[in-house]
């Protein structure tokens, strides 16, 4: 195993340990993911940043596919009358809603606004396509951005505009949309557990955090380094809340005008945020193998010397073959421990160097970004399985450092003096008694807010952790982003 006390190379980094925020601020720009822009809030991504989310998206987009969604289009500019139409959903936008009032040089007659989300246009549509039960389900996703004017914003975790996809859903029953709804949240569990390599946890939000108009609201909860939470999605059932202000009816096969049952879910470019502070290091970026632009780097070392170049390009395009993201770094115009710096900075999985002696054993050295383990792999016919393996080993090992450290990390309390001494960096598991006034006095007394209920509700007591009285819900509280 590799010494992991190298540190000359990245003093530009600030530790996590001595202020974590500034650490996530100095890994999301010095390894090129994203700039700030003339707009306040807004950010522009970077070919390294965008290709992460390329990834992300392009994985997503399969298996919202392989659930029966079709992605479609919709405008960005919303009427102010269609948001007005569902009083709770517009309440809980309002703040965060940027209008267009003008058009060329004209004022418009009605405001617009850019779409904080897409439920009213999404319903719009929907009351005109759908007409009979032979119309339903429809299931449908768009990937686009949006905008909330944020108050105080951070890259990735917190944007004026941001980058996500969001699926829109009617169905003939109330049955149909919950299964809906908790359908995609398996979905988005299995991408950040098995893509992303990020444990979470799954459940129902409380009625203050459920989305504005929802009847239910579930999400996955992820833990950072520093023991916050971050909401890394949400999937909602808003059974007929939509629908009847927007007059979303099909004739039934009885022949009945009924309500559809609607649903909506989604997950945004904050997964890149969750990625960096879940398993980054005072090197940089980790990448899981899963989402990582380059899955291996490969580096000559003493390229100049007889052969050296020619078997890296081989090696190269072997791997392309095998259906592995590699990139061949060849510029002679910095060191080899300059580009070691540079590709641990950007978290690419594994590094393979290939030198005169590499030659002449018929061998190469592959060092993983995870653990810094170095190990000598023969160049014969089957090395790319070899760096296959070790690509899904690392993937697995990140999952699992993950979930240790979520673990250590969480705990059942009781009291208050517990939870608040809890989720100064980690998460509380309590009883609550489902009052909202103990939701505010916990996060007033403690900062902590609830994050969801678990699926698995076996009481841990029968008493509120708040006020003591009786209790018959599990919820996990946490300081989050």
């Amino acid at each position: 195993m590799a010494k992991e006390n190298k540190q000359d190379f990245v003093q530009h980094i600030t530790p996590r340990s001595e202020n974590f925020s500034q650490w996530y601020t100095d890994v999301v720009t010095q390894a090129e993911l994203m700039d700030y822009t003339p707009v306040r809030g807004c950010m522009a991504m970077k070919p390294y940043g965008n290709r992460i989310w390329e990834l992300i998206h392009d994985r997503l987009d399969v298996m919202f596919k392989e659930t029966g969604h079709e992605n479609v289009s919709m405008p960005m500019l919303i009427p102010e009358s269609l948001l007005l139409k569902e009083a709770e959903h517009v309440e809980g936008f309002a703040p965060e809603v940027a209008w267009v009032t003008q058009g060329g040089v004209e004022p418009l007659q009605e405001r617009l606004a850019v779409r904080p989300t897409s439920e009213t246009i999404f319903c719009t549509m929907f009351s005109k396509w759908v007409q009979s039960w032979r119309d339903l389900p429809m299931k449908y996703n768009q990937w686009c951005s949006v905008m909330r004017w944020e108050k105080t914003t951070r890259p990735f975790l917190r944007t004026a505009e941001f980058w996500w996809q969001e699926g829109h859903t009617v169905h003939a029953t109330a049955e149909e949309s919950e299964e809906e709804t908790q359908l995609m949240l398996r979905v988005y569990q299995d991408f950040c557990e098995k893509d992303l390599s990020i444990p979470v946890y799954a459940g129902r939000k409380s009625e203050k955090e459920k989305f504005a108009g929802a009847r239910a609201t579930y999400s996955v909860e992820a833990m950072m380094q520093d023991g916050k939470a971050l909401q890394a999605g949400t999937s909602h059932n808003f059974g007929t809340n939509f629908a009847v202000p927007f007059n979303i009816q099909y004739l039934s096969k009885e022949g009945k005008l009924e309500y559809c049952h609607e649903t909506s879910w989604g997950v945004s470019t904050r997964l890149i945020g969750a990625i960096i502070m879940t398993h980054g290091d005072e090197r940089g970026l980790k990448l899981p193998p899963a989402i990582a632009p380059y899955q291996v780097v490969c580096l000559p070392i003493a390229a100049h010397k007889p052969g050296v170049s020619e078997k890296c390009a081989e090696v190269t395009s072997l791997l392309k073959e095998a259906g592995i993201r590699v990139k061949l770094d060849d510029r002679d115009n910095v060191t080899p421990g300059w580009k070691f710096n540079e590709w641990e900075l950007k978290g690419v999985p594994i590094r393979l160097e290939l030198g005169p002696k590499d030659l002449e054993k018929g061998q190469c050295v592959l060092c993983r970004r995870d653990t810094f383990e170095k190990v000598f792999v023969p160049l014969d016919e089957h090395f790319p399985e070899a760096v296959r393996k070790m690509l899904d080993e690392i993937q697995e090992s990140m999952f699992q450092i993950a979930l240790d450290f979520r673990r250590k990390h969480t705990a059942d309390v009781h009291t208050m003096d517990e939870l608040k001494a809890q989720v100064d960096g980690g998460y509380a598991r309590a009883m609550w008694c489902g009052d909202r006034a103990c939701e505010d006095k916990i996060k007033e007394e403690t900062g902590a807010t609830s994050r969801n209920m678990p699926f698995d509700q076996t009481p841990m007591g029968d008493t509120c952790v708040c006020c003591g009285k009786k209790a018959d819900k599990v919820m996990y509280f946490a300081k989050a982003y």
